[in-house]
């Protein structure tokens, strides 16, 4: 079955009104809310006094509505009294600046007192309630943050660099300290990355943002192993942000939890923001999938207009159910929508929840009823997972690179992925997000843009792919680093020359004016995208030539070549364009790759299969009919179906018959 429900902070409210939250929740069809992750003051209002008593009534009243409950751990909000001992405990900005209390998230991740302190109530709270059977698991701290730049971090940033390169020499030859006379004769001398008048050593900003990545993974595994150990077989998790966010390498995150959660807020927050895409929603889902290959849940989805210094806009009628089955059809086995009630007081007073400041049922109230009991029939679609012919490799290491030296100014690694993804999206075409340890060889098209730090693993995984029939798509910037964010000495692509067959001759990385475009030369191919943000000028060794240049001095020269290796082929593009270039190759590269659609239909709509059933979404504001490709059975009208007419933001779902 789904778990459906929301996030619920019984503690804003008085007890006298809980029962009526239980019973709407239960007349909803929920089955489970996330509780307690704010709340460390409220269990611990005092050193070591510990009051539980409001939280075991809180979801004793849940479960007798039949509502279980997943526990938050509370360290992303600790209390004043905690706090106010020692300043150390803030987390420090690039800037110098550090934080004081009055928001969320403003500790030091690697500060040993805070580490002592996140124990204690961890594991008061995991042997609280380790028997307790209607607390079905747990959810670590909340949306991990940004880097910490003090002397504790610095200290242990210094601890960092010697357990992965046991010696200054190896340390000093790996950056290239050379440079300015950067070379350090004493780990003690080596700087945090802070803000200074030019920039950073690359090779010092790059480990440094995967010692601070690392800094999180370390916080969250103390939690889990004295979840593990003091509750076992509760399985636990911790809540992702969209794929925008860059700080963290999720990948690394992921990895010791059951399942990753996600929050997604397609209408927006904190500021106004453009209409829901509905490509860009649909990678952040998958880019949650893929986290692990496997499916995850929707920690936070939106559920009104959010919001603090502004209000976004309001989810128009359907899209709050419309955006929940959107992550059931990328893949998520529960949905818990952000936040059951709107807050009267605090930061997030206009980040409004299912229910307004008021606490009556309304309009979304009763979309969100409406999906409660159509999730019973959906039962035997729980479990079952999208299956992918094409995928995306993320690279971490290359999106860091990119945040340090970012090459041209109208470059940005989430637009880049999100130009190649959408045209994939508008096909129907399924897709997986991959990590560099990842699988290639279930896939017959491999997207790696632009792949800046590429090691030598990583390089030979590729051919192999390749020279295994797989098709592999490449960008510009690719094989331009080693691991250490040194450039390589050879002519770029560097590792990858072999499998591209070409070499860049020179490269342009124009102003956003100086414009340009593509001319192909495959039959059928008319369109002349922009050639924007960087150029590849490239000299063709063994791959032919696929485009060149219309303007400039490189007129004529070639952009992007095709270069067979071994059973497969590698596209090599050139300039990082836009979504145009990507819109005007991917019919041929789906072709070349032998890669179907889900289903032969309209691009009006998104279409997305999930084991043996298809979800077919309209997210536009109008009625959208849709010939199918066969008779098939839609398990929410109960009904066979040829033809659908999709209503606004209405949703189907459909096995063949």
């Amino acid at each position: 079955m789904f778990h459906f429900g929301a996030d619920y902070y019984p503690e804003h409210w008085p007890e006298s009104r809980w029962p009526t939250d239980a019973r709407l929740m239960q007349e909803a069809g929920f089955t489970v809310v996330r509780l307690a992750e704010f709340a460390w003051t409220k269990i611990e209002p005092s050193p070591g006094k510990y009051h539980f008593a409001w939280l075991d009534r809180a979801i004793d009243l849940l479960a007798a509505h039949g509502i279980s409950v997943l526990l938050g751990t509370p360290t992303a909000s600790p209390p004043a009294w905690l706090m106010n001992q020692d300043e150390t405990l803030f987390r420090v900005q690039r800037d110098g600046r550090r934080h004081s209390y009055g928001n969320r998230r403003g500790y030091c991740p690697n500060h040993p007192d805070y580490h002592a302190h996140s124990r204690r109530i961890v594991t008061v709270l995991a042997e609280h309630y380790a028997g307790n059977e209607n607390v079905i698991g747990w959810q670590i701290d909340n949306e991990f943050g940004d880097p910490c730049y003090c002397e504790i971090c610095r200290r242990a940033f210094h601890e960092f660099l010697k357990e992965k390169y046991q010696t200054l020499d190896e340390l000093n030859t790996r950056w290239g300290t050379d440079f300015w006379s950067h070379i350090y004769t004493d780990w003690a001398q080596i700087p945090l990355p802070m803000e200074v008048i030019s920039a950073s050593d690359p090779s010092l900003e790059l480990d440094f943002k995967r010692f601070a990545s690392q800094s999180y993974v370390r916080f969250q595994q103390l939690q889990i192993d004295i979840l593990r150990e003091k509750s076992p077989g509760k399985p636990i998790t911790h809540n992702f942000m969209e794929f925008s966010y860059d700080q963290i390498n999720y990948f690394d995150l992921a990895r010791s939890l059951d399942f990753v959660a996600l929050d997604s807020y397609p209408r927006g927050f904190w500021s106004p923001k453009l209409a829901p895409n509905p490509a860009h929603i649909a990678l952040d889902l998958d880019a949650a999938r893929g986290l692990k290959q496997k499916n995850f849940w929707m920690m936070e989805q939106q559920s009104g207009p959010s919001g603090a210094h502004y209000v976004g806009e309001t989810p128009r009628p359907g899209e709050i159910r419309l955006w929940a089955y959107q992550s059931i059809a990328h893949g998520a086995d529960a949905i818990l929508f952000f936040r059951w009630r709107t807050c009267r007081f605090g930061v997030e007073q206009y980040w409004h929840g299912i229910l307004d400041h008021a606490g009556l049922p309304n309009r979304r109230y009763e979309e969100v009823k409406r999906m409660g009991s159509e999730l019973k029939l959906l039962a035997e679609i729980a479990g079952s997972k999208p299956q992918a012919q094409t995928a995306i490799l993320v690279s971490p290491d290359s999106r860091f690179a990119f945040h340090i030296q970012p090459n041209n100014a109208a470059f940005n690694y989430k637009q880049h992925v999100r130009d190649i993804y959408a045209p994939l999206h508008r096909r129907h075409v399924t897709v997986d997000i991959l990590s560099e340890s990842a699988d290639f060889s279930a896939y017959r098209l491999l997207f790696a843009p632009a792949l800046y730090v590429l090691p030598q693993a990583l390089a030979e995984k590729l051919k192999q792919f390749v020279a295994q029939g797989g098709t592999l798509v490449l960008t510009p910037r690719s094989g331009v680093k080693d691991e250490h964010n040194l450039v390589v000495d050879a002519p770029l692509p560097g590792l990858l020359t072999e499998l591209v067959g070409a070499v860049v001759e020179e490269y342009d990385s124009p102003a956003p004016d100086m414009q340009n475009h593509l001319e192909f030369s495959l039959p059928g191919l008319t369109a002349q995208p922009s050639a924007l943000g960087w150029r590849d000028i490239l000299r063709p060794a063994t791959a032919r030539v696929i485009a060149c240049y219309g303007r400039d001095y490189y007129a004529g020269k070639p952009a992007i070549v095709l270069n067979q290796y071994g059973q497969g082929q590698v596209l090599y593009i050139g300039t990082f364009s836009d979504e145009t270039l990507y819109e005007a190759l991917t019919d041929w590269l789906l072709t070349l790759s032998n890669v179907s659609p889900v289903l032969p239909v309209s691009s009006s709509i998104e279409v997305t299969q999930r084991g043996d059933f298809y979800f077919l979404l309209n997210h536009s504001a109008q009625t959208e009919t849709v010939q199918l490709p066969r008779k098939m059975f839609n398990l929410l009208t109960t009904q066979p179906v040829e033809t659908l007419a999709l209503a606004a933001h209405e949703v189907a779902i459909l096995k063949s018959v």
